[in-house]
């Protein structure tokens, strides 16, 4: 007997007809002699409502009632996967995060996961009965309800499976498995069948939406193995695990594009020491992640500072900066909502030279410029103009060679 944590995105859950699928494939594996928790996400599009009902409010809504707001809506979704359970003649119980507990730190819409006792569901389970957990949110130890940030029901998922000691995690979602990049742009994308913990990170964290960030830095610490798949098939996906050498073999492994990026840039700022932590650090209170960051040339004493945050921290992020240009007595802040972030993933170009010179090479051949670069050990970022997002992600596929059948690594 194995024990199983499966995760159900918003569109596995997005309909009856579809909670009643999700049932009968939980109802195959506990039937195979698995014990079963299972972690669903709200229904397609509802996450989406509750966020413009706050927003027709006001236009920035106190965080801590927007995550009680946000939270409710994985509510809907435990109850039904749950009441169809047991119609079916099994033994359920739907938790709230905070019933479980999940307990997190304060941080409101970015909450992080502190710890999970175990013991209810270990009783359930020992009772025989199937845990059905909301998956997003969780609780703060002054009582509060939090969320993880979206995406949030893949990392609830697998600390779950951390905390429990799982056998397997399985994310369920509308693709099967990981591919290398995104096959909607390229038709010949191929999936891949492993692909290691610091690979899923940096895809994860450039754009690639098949699993939230922090699931794979929990799966990474804690050693639990991912498999991510589809709920409308039954054909084996990727997994998500340890590097082998197999994978070190592989130039490239993953392209991913991000267009949920803004971009802003203060310009003829004072260069002098300190500058960047006067512009970052009340951004940095504000909870706000800066993601790329350049700091051209000085030139009589003055340089311009441009840096991306994701759009939906634009606005509030664009705000904060003015007022930090004022202080500092920066000439103006110029802003760039159209543009994209490209990346090249592999741990192959940890033992290969010459892959970000491939890359700007096969930009510069189709007239793209590249405005921002950014690189790590196993990974190169370019920030291009939006329009050339199909472009670019089309000709780097292609340059490096991952068109073609299924691949384990090679």
């Amino acid at each position: 007997m194995a024990l199983v944590v499966q995760k159900y995105g918003g569109t596995s859950m997005g309909s009856v007809d579809r909670i009643r699928n999700v049932a009968k494939r939980v109802a195959k594996t506990y039937d195979a002699g698995n014990d079963m928790v299972i972690v669903v996400s709200a229904m397609s599009g509802e996450t989406n409502k509750l966020v413009a009902l706050a927003n027709d409010i006001c236009e920035f809504p106190d965080n801590r009632e927007y995550d009680v707001l946000v939270a409710s809506g994985e509510q809907v979704s435990i109850a039904l996967l749950s009441i169809c359970l047991k119609s079916m003649g099994y033994k359920a119980k739907s938790y709230h995060g905070w019933q479980v507990p999940i307990v997190t730190d304060n941080a409101f819409s970015k909450a992080r996961i502190e710890e999970i006792p175990d013991t209810k569901m270990r009783a359930d389970l020992k009772d025989g009965t199937i845990v059905v957990v909301a998956g997003f949110q969780g609780i703060d130890r002054e009582g509060n309800v939090t969320t993880l940030g979206r995406g949030g029901s893949d990392t609830s998922a697998v600390a779950l499976a951390a905390a429990l000691k799982a056998d397997v995690c399985e994310i369920f979602t509308d693709v099967d498995g990981v591919y290398t990049t995104d096959p909607n742009i390229c038709t010949d994308a191929r999936k891949i069948e492993k692909v290691s913990y610091e690979e899923m990170l940096e895809l994860a964290s450039l754009g690639a939406k098949v699993l939230q960030i922090r699931s794979v830095e929990f799966a990474k610490k804690y050693n639990v193995d991912v498999h991510v798949r589809s709920s409308f098939n039954d054909n084996q996906g990727t997994m998500v695990t340890k590097e082998d050498k197999e994978m070190e073999a592989v130039l490239v492994s993953g392209i991913a594009y991000d267009k949920n990026e803004a971009k802003i840039a203060v310009m003829n700022v004072p260069d002098k020491p300190g500058i960047a932590a006067k512009i970052l650090s009340p951004l940095s209170d504000a909870n706000i992640s800066v993601d790329m960051i350049v700091q051209n040339v000085s030139e009589s004493g003055h340089t311009d500072f441009t840096f991306t945050v994701t759009k939906a921290d634009f606005k509030k992020a664009l705000a904060i900066t003015k007022e930090t240009a004022t202080e500092i007595s920066a000439k103006d802040v110029v802003t760039d909502e159209s543009i994209s972030k490209i990346s090249i993933v592999g741990v192959g170009m940890r033992s290969h030279a010459g892959v970000a010179t491939k890359m700007f090479q096969t930009l510069a051949k189709e007239g793209i410029n590249i405005q921002m670069i950014s690189t790590s050990e196993i990974k190169v970022s370019v920030v291009i103009d939006a329009k050339y997002t199909e472009l670019a992600v089309r000709v780097l596929h292609d340059a490096f060679g991952m068109s073609g059948k299924d691949a384990k690594g090679e």
